[in-house]
């Protein structure tokens, strides 16, 4: 039988509107999905009957999932980032939008039309990396993950967007560019402490835990990375990473520690700490 748009709409809000903060707009974001429609479409049209019967029972779908509390960008399989379409499953993190602060202090120690190296660890679905090597396409950027699978997407990713300049490889940390060096080295690894009791219940049931949890103390992985950044930079290269929201002032230490200059934290559009960069010491010149 034909169902109205808006009771749709109104059916799905009812079913998730425990685990959403705005169920309507989820609700709506998962009708157009299995219409293949735009939310405009859905908002112009309440009145429109819909007769696919195979388009409903996807709706339905989607929302027995979310209902669960998975993560809309699972269900849909794809989440934006950097205005990038990318495709995401449950081996990667979910590209969050304060990450977006790490490509944007980046790119202001990137030439604008100039190459360079950039190395992304922790790359995930390679959100970072594909974000930089987008808006610089001279440079080559190379993004590492522990995660084989994690990887594999990254690189689907790229073909994906045709972003050619980036390149994916598996290994932990520094091991699949041992030797090489870089301008810049760019961040968000996991930071989470184990036992940190303000993680949502969705975010430990569905997205990969070592990409979220550090250890014990959360720094763990940002320790790791500041002590082995130095021999895998240029003179003059810059380090940037994400952290947790009260991890500012351990990084600046750390970074400190290691050498590094001109350490700065910068705020999120929530006005909290969530990326410190340092630049190891030298001239560019001495490249």
């Amino acid at each position: 039988m034909a169902t109205e748009i808006a009771q749709l709409i109104a059916g799905g809000v009812a079913r998730i509107q425990r685990v959403a903060d705005d169920p309507r707009h989820e609700a709506e974001i998962l009708l157009g999905a299995a219409l293949g429609r735009p939310r405009s479409y859905l908002i112009a049209n309440p009145e429109q009957r819909i007769l696919d019967c195979e388009a409903t029972d996807r709706y339905e779908a989607h929302l027995t999932r979310r209902a669960q509390g998975e993560p809309i960008a699972y269900i849909l399989g794809e989440k934006e980032f950097w205005s990038l379409p990318l495709t995401v499953d449950p081996a990667v993190l979910i590209p969050r939008p304060e990450t977006e602060l790490v490509v944007e202090r980046a790119l202001v120690h990137l030439p604008e039309h100039g190459g360079g190296r950039v190395l992304d660890l922790a790359a995930g679905s390679g959100a970072i990396a594909l974000a930089i090597a987008s808006e610089r396409r001279q440079a080559c950027v190379i993004g590492t993950d522990v995660s084989p699978a994690a990887v594999d997407l990254a690189r689907v990713n790229a073909a994906r967007l045709g972003i050619g300049n980036a390149d994916f490889r598996a290994g932990s940390w520094f091991e699949p560019v041992r030797g090489q060096v870089f301008d810049l080295i760019a961040s968000n690894p996991p930071y989470i402490a184990e036992d940190d009791p303000r993680v949502e219940r969705a975010v430990r049931r569905f997205e990969p835990h070592d990409a979220l949890f550090s250890g014990p103390t959360g720094l763990e992985a940002l320790r790791a990375i500041v002590a082995d950044a130095p021999r895998h930079l240029l003179p003059g290269g810059w380090l940037v990473l994400e952290h947790g929201d009260g991890q500012a002032g351990s990084v600046r230490s750390l970074l400190a520690a290691a050498g590094f200059e001109s350490i700065v934290t910068h705020l999120d559009l929530a006005g909290r700490e969530r990326c410190t960069e340092g630049r190891r010491p030298g001239s560019a010149s001495a490249r």
